[in-house]
Formats: C-alpha cells, sequence, structure tokens
C-alpha cells in the first residue's frame, strides 16, 4: 500500500444542531460520554472516531480542514495524534465544500492518494479495503456509496388495501456515503466555489472520471439533526470502536454475558484468552477463523464456536463478520498475549 494521506472537511457551522453547536464545533460533538481514545479527555467525539478508522487503516498524516471554531479543533488534537501527522488547512470565509477541499489538496503532493470524508459522518466501512481498490482502480476519483434506509416507514398496498407496514426499510437506492478516494490531483475544471457533490461530481460522472466503493449492511449514519444525535449516542451507549471493528454489550446479568462483535474483512482481535470466561461464538454473518496456538477451526454464517477459559485464541475475519458472544459474566477477563495494533493511551486490557 503506497503513503495515503487522509482529509476530514471541520469547517462547517452545524446549523441544524443549534445551540450545541455554537460553542462546539459540528465534529467534536460528543457521541459517547465516560470514554476516550485521548488522553486527558473524557468524552469520544465523531472526530475521535474518524481519526481512529484512519490510524488503524495505515493513514499517517491527515489534513484537517477547519473554519468556524478552529481554534476547539487544534486545542484538542495538536500537531499529532495517535503517531499521525495532524496539519490544519483553514478557511477564513467559507466557500463550500468544493473551496475547501481544493484548499486541502494544495498540501497533497501529485503522487499521494488521499482519502477525504466529511466531517459529520459516522461509518464502519473498512477503510484499508476501499484504499486498496482505489490504488487499482483506473478512476481518478472514487466514492463511497450505501443504500439508503427510509427515513420514514412504509406501507404495501394490494388492490383497494393496505397489507402491510415496514419500518425504516433499506430500500434499493445507493446515497453518496460522504467518503472519497483521490489516486493523486483532482480535477475541479472551472469550478472554484459551491458544494463539491453538485459540481465536480456530476461533472466527473459525465466523463466517466467517477468510481465507487461498497459495502452493504454496515453502520453508517451522517449526524446532521438533533434526532440523528440521539440515534447516534443510543448506538454508542454500549459499545467501543476496536482498531478491528466494534464490540457491544447487548446483555449482562449475573447469569451471564452477551456481546455483538463485528470484525472487518482482513481484520483480527489480538490474540488474547480468558481466566474464568467461559464463552460460545454464535456467526450471524460473514467467516473466518479462530486462531488457537494449535489449530485454526473456521466458520461460517450459523456456525458455532466455543472456546473455553485459559485458551489463548485470536478471531480473523476473511469478511465482514458479525458474531455473539455468550458467556459466563465475567466482563473484564481479558489478557492479551499478542496485540497487533497500535492501542490508544486508555484502551485498557479489558476486551481484545
Amino acid at each position: 500500500m503506497n503513503k495515503t494521506a487522509g482529509m476530514i472537511l471541520c469547517g462547517g457551522f452545524g446549523k441544524r444542531l443549534r445551540p450545541l453547536t455554537e460553542k462546539v464545533p459540528k465534529p467534536l460533538v460528543e457521541i459517547k460520554y465516560d470514554y476516550s481514545i485521548l488522553e486527558g479527555h473524557d468524552t469520544y467525539t465523531i472526530l475521535d472516531k474518524q481519526m481512529f478508522d484512519f490510524k488503524n487503516a495505515g493513514v499517517d498524516r491527515v489534513l484537517l480542514l477547519t473554519g468556524f471554531l478552529s481554534e476547539k479543533i487544534e486545542e484538542r488534537y495538536g500537531d499529532d495524534f495517535n503517531g499521525m501527522k495532524i496539519e490544519y488547512v483553514i478557511e477564513d470565509e467559507p466557500l463550500g465544500t468544493l473551496n475547501a477541499i481544493r484548499l486541502g489538496m494544495e498540501h497533497v503532493n501529485n503522487k499521494e492518494q488521499c482519502v477525504i470524508r466529511n466531517g459529520d459522518v459516522v461509518a464502519d466501512l473498512n477503510l484499508k479495503k476501499m484504499i486498496h481498490q482505489g490504488e487499482k482502480s483506473d478512476y481518478p476519483l472514487s466514492m463511497f456509496i450505501t443504500k439508503m434506509v427510509s427515513p420514514y416507514g412504509i406501507v404495501e398496498v394490494s388492490g383497494d388495501k393496505l397489507v402491510s407496514f415496514k419500518e425504516k426499510p433499506v430500500l434499493d437506492y445507493y446515497i453518496n456515503g460522504g467518503i472519497y478516494f483521490s489516486n493523486g490531483e483532482i480535477n475541479f475544471g472551472d469550478f472554484e466555489i459551491g458544494d463539491i457533490e453538485k459540481t465536480v461530481f456530476p461533472m466527473m460522472a459525465s466523463e466517466n472520471q467517477l468510481g465507487y466503493y461498497k459495502e452493504d449492511g454496515l453502520f453508517w449514519m451522517a449526524i446532521d439533526t438533533s434526532k440523528e444525535l440521539e440515534q447516534i449516542r443510543k448506538e454508542y451507549k454500549n459499545r467501543e470502536d476496536k482498531p478491528w471493528g466494534y464490540e457491544k454489550v447487548l446483555i449482562y446479568t449475573e447469569k451471564y454475558l452477551t456481546k455483538e462483535l463485528f470484525i472487518r474483512e482482513g481484520y483480527q482481535t489480538s490474540f488474547h484468552y480468558h481466566a474464568e470466561k467461559d464463552e460460545t461464538m454464535y456467526i450471524v454473518s460473514g467467516s473466518g477463523y479462530i486462531e488457537f496456538e494449535d489449530r485454526k477451526e473456521y466458520f461460517g454464517k450459523n456456525d458455532t464456536v466455543r472456546i473455553e477459559p485459559g485458551k489463548p485464541h485470536s478471531i480473523v475475519a476473511m469478511e465482514n463478520t458479525v458474531l455473539h458472544e455468550v458467556s459466563t459474566p465475567h466482563l473484564n477477563d481479558t489478557i492479551r498475549v499478542n496485540d497487533f495494533y497500535v492501542r490508544a493511551a486508555q484502551d485498557k486490557s479489558i476486551s481484545p
């Protein structure tokens, strides 16, 4: 993989989230409290999640395209985040996403790859895979697309009667997911200001210069309103992002514990064991294998794998994998033997 820079649009006013965004830039809106990947902080923000994903995709330099309340963002991240070099490109006057990205691209050399993303999107896509596909693509720019979830419930009719209801279904339409991969320079044509989505992208599409990357069935949300902020905070109430994906506590009682684990294709958990916890993995979707010290046990959808206490293992995903881990109620009983990722300062050894 070639050197890849990251670029995040952070300069918006977040008008639809006011009064919250009058003193806090939209990318720094908290999505989880009492948890942080930044030492000295106790909250997890939209931008924290995006930076965390960049780090675990191999990005080593991030350009933050700022404007409104830029100083708040600089105060939080400084010039280094978890080993990534952080640079700031400040737009003095907001002239749309096109101008902000154009200014950012002046800091990217002609042969450098770049992942560009909107500063209000939380998504579990596999950035490493998107970069790899973009490197091999003949298109100079690729867009992440995702299936649209209806914001409303829908009804189905037959003849003159209503026959069924569907609550906010996934529709057979793809939308712009707000994340892009550039193989080098971007041709802005004669456009200088405005929204890049309404100017440059339609031009590139008409000239067969715009490709796409898609992953279906993963979590994606643009945080634009208080209702969406409430939804993302609900999602993160019992969830923690991991270098390989996330884990979420579904049920925790005195008798048993159930977690949901999402592991991205090509990633794996640490090599770890549990001193007391006896667990069974139920594979909801995807495929991969459990690597033990002496063997590999492959799994697919609907399979179950039991892991006894004291057995060192790692879960390896050959495709995006969701599994439910049902175990005895030992929430923090995890001992890492070998880790494969750079952990944040506050990421204690309580989970793989």
